[in-house]
């Protein structure tokens, strides 16, 4: 089932102007592949017309988010406690479209690892591991 639109606000928290997920288009038990279209008003957007590094991380943590609140019991707060193996072989330019994959890894307690990769028409542009802590 693809989310997308008003359906895609139920699972993640954040609004406008920090929405950085427009559609989740595949899932599983561990894993989901969500989209962004990168647009020139973009909060996190820089004066050369790219997307900047933070932004790729906000939009893989929301990918995270909008796939465990699939779950029956959703989590409407979830945080970013660590970034660990990021690597931006380039930013997206306004008009890209970000295609990236998550898959849920260890889970103890409230914090979950998270492996998020960023593709642009199938090119790899980020990678990042994640851990999060959900409440």
């Amino acid at each position: 089932m693809t989310f997308k639109g008003e359906d895609i606000k139920r699972l993640i928290p954040q609004r406008n102007p920090m929405m950085m997920v427009d559609e989740l288009q595949t899932q599983d038990d561990g894993s989901a592949t969500t989209a962004l279209a990168v647009r020139p008003d973009n909060m996190f957007m820089l004066p050369d017309g790219t997307l900047a590094e933070t932004g790729l991380i906000e939009h893989i943590a929301q990918s995270a988010s909008a796939l465990r609140n699939l779950t029956p019991a959703p989590s409407p707060i979830g945080l970013i406690g660590e970034v660990k193996h990021f690597t931006c072989h380039r930013r997206p330019l306004s008009g890209d479209r970000i295609e990236t994959t998550i898959v849920f890894g260890f889970t103890f307690g409230n914090a979950t690892i998270v492996t998020g990769t960023c593709r642009i028409d199938g090119e790899v542009v980020a990678e990042a591991q994640l851990k999060i802590f959900i409440q």
